[in-house]
């Protein structure tokens, strides 16, 4: 009469096998979701932001240069050529970088407003768009969206 054992042995062996093949699967899913709840979440914070910055120019109305500046200063921002930026470190809190000075953080999100040309006469638009800076080799458009305001007699 032959022993038993082995087949026993070998059984446990392939169900372990599987268990551990299980696990993984399971680990690499909680890893995958939690990297998308984070990103989902950055999304969010995007869009908020976004919409702050388009709600600030447009109140600000004028043209495009003017209202630029004035959103730059609302918002503690820096503006240079067009352009107005404000940088937010991993926890979404703006970098202001003349109180900072050489300790400032290093920045993982960036809001950017840029006017966009309008074919119409009154008529001024402006991209805003917020992007994950984190990885300088390739920056991922988080949000972006276009306000438009129409100036009044000549005016903002």
């Amino acid at each position: 009469m032959k022993s038993k054992a082995p087949l026993v042995l070998m059984e446990q062996m392939v169900m372990l096998l599987v268990f551990a093949l299980a696990s993984a699967l399971c680990l690499q899913a909680f890893v995958k979701s939690d990297g998308l709840s984070r990103r989902s979440a950055a999304r969010d914070r995007a869009a908020v932001e976004v919409q702050n910055a388009a709600e600030t120019l447009r109140s600000q109305r004028g043209d495009m240069g003017n209202a630029l500046t004035r959103t730059a200063e609302a918002l503690n921002g820096e503006y240079a050529q067009g352009l107005f930026w404000l940088d937010y470190d991993e926890n979404w809190t703006p970098i202001d970088y003349d109180a900072c000075g050489m300790e400032a953080p290093a920045a993982a999100y960036r809001l950017e407003v840029q006017g966009v040309p309008a074919d119409v006469p009154g008529l001024r638009t402006a991209s805003v768009t917020v992007e994950d800076i984190g990885d300088p080799a390739s920056p991922d458009v988080l949000f972006s969206l276009n306000v438009s305001w129409q100036e009044v007699n000549g005016r903002g």
